[in-house]
């Protein structure tokens, strides 16, 4: 386990594709020397001193950032990657947060003033064979990865190789995942989704990744026509798939070649589900996870494949449901709703330089998500929103907004939906969608029946608002605060 990319030291291994970034690309043997060059220089920072010792990484979608990642982990210096769209403030949280000795990026990338006092390391895709250095223990921090923050600045939540590890090998269990897979995708360097999942999950197979760089289906339908067997991405990437693919055969015929489609970071609308499925015959793959846990439950890929579910949990992994009182729910009737409370090897280690915020987040050992779901007698778990933004408490009953968010865009004048809570003096809240049509408006009323008809009245919106557009974060989640704002 202390070895995270045996492949990079395997002969076996040193010939094949590794990573491939648009026209430029790196064979097993050739990340080892240039990861394991800068990886030596990283070494020597740790000195012998007791300060931690970590580095920020400016995180373009390249594959300097994935080199860059790699030698870090290889050095056993943690590494902060750092978004390339982040605000003034929240950078300088970040930067006075975890206090990196220096920063490495693509040569000629203009870093924000945050970063320029720092010292900074261009990385080359240039190096020399040589040793790699000794890899720390399991519980050596590997990554601090900064969650949004949504009532406060961003925590660093502090993964250590532990938990990459875990959860890695789990997916490789769930998956099938093999040395013989070619992943393709298009997602940010910067989260666990893209990082850690989309680069670091296919070295540790000894497989290879492409990066899209941008998402576009042309890319996309180039890739999986010519090797790639899986593709890794996010709803709104399959919500712009199932809108073209009927129309284009190849994006069709390359999509049903596919051994696997994931789709991760937020809920899939099982309306787009249905449309990719009847276009190719593919059934997307979803699977939960959070940065505190990397990944927890998804569907396997020799399982049923269940839209609108995230599946059972992976290898390793505890998931219980627990009332708003903590006391767990034995009930598996598809209706209950709790919290989401995980505990395992793929746990975080801490919030930095937050104790508090730490202590606050377990409960006897198990996290505590946030995350409102309902389990199937089978054991699937049906997520259903946030605690703070989706779960909506509404004449007595306790209604998760995916579902209505679901059976809205089932309805044909419909092509994007969010649903929130406001408060009602009568009901306590009532729920309100947002809606962005597709073409001519549909009436209100219209909308609140069909959803009454597809679930039940208490579940019908009080109240619609129609918008333009939703506004969404980098990896497509609705920012639902934005909305009352």
């Amino acid at each position: 386990m202390s070895v995270l990319f045996p492949a990079l030291q395997e002969k076996s291994t040193q010939a094949k594709q590794a990573l491939r970034f648009g026209d430029r690309a790196l064979t097993y043997a050739e990340l080892a020397e240039v990861a394991g060059t800068l990886a030596r220089e990283l070494r020597a920072l740790r000195g012998t001193g007791e300060t931690p010792v970590r580095v920020a990484v400016w995180a373009t979608a390249t594959i300097e950032t994935s080199v860059a990642v790699v030698a870090a982990l290889l050095a056993g210096v943690p590494a902060v990657p750092v978004n390339p769209k982040i605000g003034e403030r929240e950078l300088a949280h970040i930067v006075t947060d975890s206090s990196p000795v220096r920063v490495l990026a693509e040569p000629g990338a203009e870093l924000p003033a945050g970063l320029r006092e720092l010292h900074r390391t261009d990385v080359t895709l240039t190096g020399s064979a040589g040793a790699l250095p000794d890899e720390p223990g399991p519980e050596s921090p590997a990554l601090i990865v900064y969650t949004s923050g949504t009532t406060g600045p961003p925590k660093g939540v502090v993964l250590p190789r532990r938990a990459i590890a875990e959860t890695l090998d789990a997916l490789e269990d769930a998956w099938q995942w093999s040395a013989e897979d070619v992943l393709v995708h298009a997602l940010p360097l910067f989260h666990v989704h893209g990082l850690i999942l989309g680069v670091l999950g296919p070295l540790r197979r000894a497989a290879e990744v492409r990066h899209l760089g941008r998402f576009a289906t042309a890319p996309l339908t180039e890739e999986l026509a010519n090797g790639a067997t899986m593709m890794f991405g996010v709803p709104t990437m399959y919500h712009r798939i199932a809108a073209e693919v009927q129309d284009d055969p190849a994006l069709r015929d390359a999509l049903a070649g596919a051994r696997l489609l994931v789709s991760g970071s937020a809920a899939l609308p099982v309306h787009d589900h249905e449309r990719i499925t009847a276009a190719t015959g593919q059934q997307v793959v979803e699977r939960y996870g959070m940065t505190e846990t990397l990944m927890n439950t998804s569907v396997r890929a020799d399982g049923e494949r269940r839209p609108g579910t995230v599946g059972v949990p992976l290898r390793g992994v505890e998931v219980r449901l627990v009332e708003e009182n903590g006391t767990p729910i034995e009930d598996s009737d598809g209706e209950t709703v709790g919290e989401i409370q995980v505990r395992g090897a793929n746990l975080f280690t801490e919030y930095l330089n937050r104790p508090d915020a730490t202590a606050e987040a377990f409960v006897d050992g198990w996290f505590r998500t946030g995350d409102m779901a309902v389990r199937d007698a089978d054991g699937y778990l049906r997520i259903v929103g946030r605690k703070a933004t989706d779960l909506i408490k509404s004449g007595g009953y306790k209604i998760g907004a995916g579902e209505i968010e679901n059976a809205l865009l089932e309805h044909p004048g419909v092509s994007e939906a969010a649903v929130t809570g406001e408060p009602d003096p009568d009901l306590g809240e009532r729920i309100v969608a947002w809606i962005v049509p597709s073409g001519a408006r549909p009436d209100e009323l219209e909308l609140a029946d069909h959803v009454s008809r597809l679930l039940a009245p208490h579940k019908r919106p009080r109240v619609v608002h129609f918008v333009d557009a939703l506004p969404r974060n980098d990896m497509g989640k609705v920012l639902k605060r934005a909305l009352h704002a």
